[in-house]
């Protein structure tokens, strides 16, 4: 038996002016999703447990079939597993964006212009953190270079209790100075952001930005801090491998932690211009290769709607549809083995808010072996006329792997 996730992030909407008073999944043309939902069992999916915040760090965990209440210690330190980094007992880590703020005097008056500098590619990035580090880094500071315009911060014996450490996707469009942390132990991190504006401002890379008309990486924004992680191997917990598929630290730091296979994907980028069938590739070569479990991720929902891109949160459906979904069941109808897939979003990333929400979310799960009596087309609307609800998240590995 092969088990497939399609983990579309942050896909699930509310109906919006722009689409005609429809969600972008509504009105994507999604011919694969929807054939399978027709045989399907569809319904809606609390990913995010009461007393914990909307990402897509919590949300993944559950979905994978982790409980976040027992095992998150913070989304940085699955990042910073993703990079590489071996971390302390006593090390405390923070995601370490790299944002365009607007060039008002006090950095408390500048505006969130753009919280992911413009796509700015992983090259432009790795010479922004390099200088950061020249300058910043020291015995209690250590910056680490990731992907695009996510990036670490190690703190040697650091506190989490750092008041609010606002996401920078959460602010666009708004001045910042309320959303820094008034907490005494943040501080200092925010006197780093500060100074990481005067040392970026002229850095030859936003030169060179500057002069194309591209937005600079002219501010590190620090949040999302976290612990060493704690997560049970995969196999163990379920008796498969396991596989996980994705252009994003967190995700493959997910991954690592669990034990799993996380292989890099040439031009695998998290948006729009990411390499679809390079992912699906990856994920057909893993169970080629006797993996049992794959998980593919595809972000470009979620950026999307943090972007309040409508048309291109649509587009992103219909090209995980077309270019993934299509492909790995051509090989999965073939492989000679039965299969079940699950497809879900971890949760919404609404275009009227362009952040996450906490509200479940639909899902689909399809055995090769039978055919349930599903619905039309997969949308969230359909999924709540079912009346299949799973109320604990991380219960919706244990229905794709029957383990209930």
């Amino acid at each position: 038996m092969k088990y497939m996730v399609l983990l579309c992030d942050g896909m699930a909407d509310t109906p919006h002016i722009s689409l005609g008073g429809k969600t972008p999944m509504m009105l994507a043309k999604k011919p694969f999703m929807d054939k399978l939902a027709s045989k399907s069992v569809v319904g809606l999916c609390r990913t995010v447990a009461d007393g914990l915040k909307p990402g897509s760090d919590v949300a993944n965990l559950s979905v994978m079939g982790y409980d976040p209440l027992v095992s998150y210690t913070g989304r940085s330190p699955l990042e910073a597993a993703s990079i590489g980094i071996e971390l302390k007992d006593t090390d405390v880590t923070l995601r370490c964006n790299i944002v365009t703020l607007s060039d008002e005097e006090r950095y408390e008056d500048k505006t969130m212009v753009d919280y992911c500098s413009g796509d700015i590619s992983t090259a432009e990035a790795k010479e922004i953190i390099k200088t950061i580090e020249e300058h910043l880094g020291n015995d209690i500071y250590k910056f680490y270079s990731g992907v695009s315009y996510r990036h670490c911060l190690v703190v040697d014996h650091g506190t989490t209790d750092l008041g609010e450490m606002t996401p920078p996707h959460d602010i666009s469009g708004r001045v910042i100075g309320e959303y820094l942390s008034q907490s005494e132990n943040a501080k200092p991190l925010i006197e780093l952001m500060k100074k990481s504006y005067d040392i970026l401002k002229d850095h030859p890379v936003n030169i060179k930005r500057r002069k194309k008309g591209l937005n600079e990486a002219n501010s590190i924004w620090l949040w999302g801090e976290g612990t060493k992680p704690v997560v049970e191997n995969f196999k163990e917990k379920n008796g498969v491998s396991g596989c996980v598929v994705s252009a994003v630290d967190l995700l493959k730091g997910i991954g690592k932690c669990a034990g799993m296979e996380t292989p890099d994907v040439k031009g695998a980028t998290g948006y729009l211009d990411t390499d679809f069938e390079g992912k699906a590739d990856a994920g057909i070569d893993a169970f080629k290769r006797g993996i049992e479990f794959v998980y593919l991720h595809f972000e470009a929902p979620d950026e999307c709607g943090h972007r309040g891109e409508s048309e291109n949160k649509v587009r992103s459906i219909e090209e995980i549809d077309s270019r993934v979904l299509a492909r790995m069941l051509d090989y999965l109808d073939n492989c000679g083995e039965d299969y079940r897939i699950l497809i879900m979003p971890d949760h919404p990333t609404p275009l009227e808010t362009k952040t996450h929400s906490r509200e479940c979310v639909p899902f689909l799960i399809y055995d090769s072996r039978k055919t349930e009596n599903g619905v039309d087309t997969f949308t969230e609307e359909t999924a709540r006329t079912t009346g299949v609800f799973v109320e604990h998240g991380p219960g919706i590995m244990d229905m794709l792997l029957e383990k209930q």
